[in-house]
């Protein structure tokens, strides 16, 4: 296990593939850990592809510092601990919040981002009043008050029926309440459509059909921002759609980084 240490925070991360390969780097959504990605990174080819990943701020075996947390804190910890591992130029992986630090990092460090992929994310996700609630509820209940809730956002219903599905739920309520609610009240406070209307690089967006924590709709809004996007959805998939169908996921990246990026 690798913790890199940082000025804001002790970042857990994780490297496969090609050590000399092009950085590929992925970022976990609200109450998940870099375990997110194992059965895409499973699929991607392990040669020329350097596949960095990573625990952000409050979850997973990061540190789990005191909140208030903002997004551009988030996206400092990320430019920081890519500098820290000698990435200077990636193609950046974002689902959710991880497609919100991405967009942010990406409008402000552009050398730094050569492809950015916003998967089931938007630039502005839910109301400051449902973040507010839901932290509320949280802080008084706990995050498995709320477990049963959110996974009827993140799964598509057979999923949420097998073995594994438990295992998401055990992942999701073990998350600190601090970093839970920091990276709740993060999002509330963001709304990056203007910034993002201002990026001019390759974007892929992925959206899940059964997803209600980002719909479609916005994930495809949000991509058709950047002149010369594309989109692709994912039947039969929710929120997380690279656990529920990560064959066809990895098919999208490797699509995207072939014919968008050349790689």
């Amino acid at each position: 296990m690798r913790i890199a240490r940082l000025k804001s925070a002790d970042l857990h991360w994780q490297e496969d593939g090609d050590p000399g390969g092009l950085p590929v780097v992925f970022a976990n959504s609200l109450g998940t850990d870099l375990r997110l990605w194992d059965k895409v990174i499973a699929l991607l080819p392990q040669e020329g592809l350097r596949l960095i990943r990573f625990d952000k701020r409050g979850h997973g075996l990061s540190s789990c510092p005191p909140p208030p947390y903002t997004m551009q804190g988030l996206s400092d910890d990320t430019e920081q601990l890519l500098n820290a591992i000698g990435v200077s130029s990636c193609v950046f992986v974002g689902l959710s919040i991880g497609g919100m630090i991405g967009q942010l990092l990406a409008s402000q460090r552009p050398d730094l981002i050569r492809g950015l992929v916003l998967s089931n994310t938007a630039a502005k996700m839910g109301t400051p009043e449902m973040w507010q609630d839901r932290i509320d509820r949280i802080r008084q209940d706990g995050i498995v008050s709320m477990a049963d809730a959110i996974l009827e956002r993140w799964f598509g219903a057979d999923f949420r029926r097998s073995e594994e599905c438990t295992a998401w739920r055990y992942m999701l309520t073990r998350t600190p309440v601090n970093g839970y609610n920091g990276c709740s009240a993060a999002i509330a406070a963001t709304d990056l459509t203007s910034t993002t209307a201002e990026l001019r690089l390759p974007v892929l967006g992925i959206g899940g059909e059964q997803d209600l924590a980002s719909p479609p709709d916005q994930v495809r809004a949000t991509t058709s921002l950047v002149p010369g996007s594309r989109y692709a959805e994912i039947e039969d998939a929710g929120h997380l759609p690279c656990v529920e169908r990560p064959d066809i996921y990895a098919a999208h990246l490797l699509t995207f980084l072939k014919e968008d990026l050349h790689a």
